[in-house]
């Protein structure tokens, strides 16, 4: 007999592993996975995953599905466009300018700060005489004690509650916040916005007191203020630059700049000058004429005319190139906002740019992008499935097209309108785009049965005559304000009243006098509370509720009567198909409607 210890043992199962890239098609799948496309397929159905052999499924996805097959995936990673934008050549590093993004609360005076720095007026063509579109400006500042000169980058972010999606862009795009407080008035719900994408963005802030010139300005309460927000002084111990300007004056604006290049020269902010740009999107728009243009702000490298660049999902050749002057020029350094023509469609305001070698690189990395987004996904499909069973049905929506003038607007607006809803309405978005109302945007709304809201866009005489040929509501605005109260007034309207049910009391049923079909003529003693006229009741009997009646008028001594008291007989006009008979029980309520509201929209 064989000693067991010396039987060979079996091998441990070899593990299979294969390599999977990050998006494949459900053919290629098959492929890899050297299994038929028809049961590739058939496992993807099982998991609530719709795809045919054209269409892509992600890693995720398609390792579920090897795992089924036997196979363990590995991911095949490629370069991403993050990682992209982040390949710089670390030896060549150079002093560039800070980027500085002012904010703050409407009104306190951003715009006119910038004013009294570059001396150009913005505030007397924005609607309202509030700044609407993030604007990029760059100004060379002369220091009177040495006589240097430096550039400062500014970022203008619209002070606007509405806008914090733009305000948010230009705090991830920042090296230094400028948080800017009226003295007279402090700090204001849009100032602590504010600090939150700062302190989100880990950027420094400078705060610049404004408006010290007005009598009722109070420096020391403000400063009070900005120390209860974690925003400490430096005279105070603490490590908040602080400084009292004066835009209408010109007070210490000189101050302000040096105490930023001061903050900046702290931080040692370099960037490469020399290989292919990349940046960010500040703002972007449909020029009829021209085609898309896109306000950019260079982080890395030299943007040239010519070059081939990729912006968020779009791609293009710049062709031509304005500074903030609308000056033309042919290249654009590190921390240098330009305004570029060239791409094939409107990108974000905030999607990463950078350039490629070629445009046939450029469609191929897009063609990824978009390939990788609209791969499907096994998670999302079953959630997806779950949430139309789960709120089919329960709630009001208010469809929109919308269209905005510039795409920092689009998406401003979108996030405002998504914050007016509330659990049982909301706004949805059948489409949104930037440009003019166009007829497929009626042809859209009149499908989905939607309204057409317009912000600063125009509105073609054969659009507005369309519209109302197929009835289509467009409404036109030029101010955020009035477009978010007229949109929240229209979702108020889809709210169902609230019915409060108050109990008044107790009816026991002694005689019924007259019946039918529809009601009667019932008398009775009120044995707890009181009856009232015009209210409801509860049929009772044997402590079961029968069903509901609504009591149309009390008599009492054969006069009609308001209200009738407790231990007191009376007669009852009543509606309802309940049959009703002696020794039933009438518990009555008082029904009120109450108007639900929606949370007020910020002003």
């Amino acid at each position: 007999m064989a000693d067991k210890s010396s039987e060979q043992q079996p091998a441990p199962k070899e593990t299979k592993t294969i390599d999977i890239p990050k998006v494949v098609t459900v053919r290629k799948l098959a492929e890899i996975l050297n299994a038929p496309v028809t049961k590739i397929i058939a496992k993807l159905l099982e998991y609530g995953v719709a795809a045919n052999i054209n269409e892509s499924v992600d890693f995720d996805t398609a390792a579920i599905i090897a795992d089924e097959f036997g196979w363990q995936a590995i991911e095949v990673v490629g370069e991403n466009i993050i990682a992209l934008k982040e390949k710089t050549d670390k030896k060549n590093l150079q002093i560039r300018p800070p980027v500085v993004t002012v904010m703050g609360h409407v009104d306190h005076g951003k715009t006119k700060l910038l004013d009294a720095i570059r001396q150009t007026d913005v505030v007397a063509g924005e609607s309202g005489g509030i700044t609407q579109h993030i604007g990029a400006y760059q100004l060379t500042f002369k220091n009177l004690k040495n006589k240097k000169e430096r550039l400062i980058t500014f970022l203008d972010t619209p002070g606007h509650e509405a806008f914090s999606a733009m305000r948010s862009h230009g705090a991830r795009i920042t090296d230094i916040v400028v948080l800017v407080v009226a003295a007279d008035e402090g700090v204001k719900p849009q100032t602590l916005e504010a600090l939150s994408h700062a302190k989100a963005a880990n950027v420094p802030i400078v705060v610049a007191i404004n408006k010290i010139d007005k009598p009722e300005a109070d420096i020391e309460r403000v400063k009070r203020q900005l120390a209860d927000i974690g925003l400490l002084a430096e005279e105070w111990g603490g490590q908040t630059l602080i400084v009292p300007v004066s835009a209408k004056t010109g007070e210490n604006v000189a101050k302000l700049l040096e105490i930023i290049l001061l903050a900046a020269d702290v931080q040692k902010l370099q960037a490469n000058p020399d290989g292919p740009a990349s940046g960010v999107v500040i703002e972007a728009h449909l020029h009829h004429g021209i085609g898309p243009l896109a306000t950019v702000l260079v982080q890395n490298g030299t943007l040239r005319l010519k070059d081939v660049i990729i912006a968020g999902k779009t791609y293009g050749k710049v062709k031509n190139m304005e500074n903030y002057l609308r000056q033309k020029v042919k290249e654009a350094f590190p921390s240098t906002p330009v305004r570029i023509g060239g791409l094939k469609a409107v990108p974000k305001a905030g999607d990463i740019l950078f350039a490629v070698l070629s445009e046939k690189q450029a469609r191929e990395k897009i063609s990824a992008v978009l390939q990788e987004e609209g791969a499907k996904r096994i998670v999302k499909a079953i959630s997806a499935r779950q949430l139309s069973e789960d709120e089919k049905n329960k709630i009001k929506k208010l469809k929109i097209v919308l269209k905005a003038d510039v795409q920092g607007s689009l998406e401003a607006i979108k996030q405002s309108l998504k914050d007016l809803s509330a659990e049982d309405v909301i706004v949805e978005f059948v489409a949104e785009a930037v440009g003019p109302v166009s007829e497929s945007d009626v042809k859209m709304a009149q499908a989905a049965g939607a309204i057409i809201v317009a912000f600063r866009v125009k509105i073609p005489t054969e659009i507005l005559k369309l519209a109302k040929l197929e009835k289509i509501q467009i409404s036109q605005y030029d101010i955020i304000y009035n477009l978010i109260d007229d949109i929240f007034k229209a979702l108020s309207s889809l709210l169902e009243p609230e019915i409060i049910k108050t109990y008044q009391g107790r009816l026991k049923i002694l005689k019924i006098f007259k019946k039918s079909k529809t009601g009667g003529i019932i008398g009775g003693l009120v044995t707890k509370g009181q009856v009232i006229s015009s209210t409801v009741a509860e049929v009772l009997r044997d402590e079961t509720v029968l069903g509901e009646i609504k009591i149309l008028s009390v008599q009492q001594n054969k006069q009609v009567v308001d209200k009738v008291a407790e231990n007191t007989q009376c007669g009852i006009s009543f509606e309802g198909s309940i049959k009703i008979k002696p020794d039933d029980i009438l518990e009555v309520y008082s029904l009120e409607k109450k108007i639900k509201q929606l949370g007020k929209p910020v002003a």
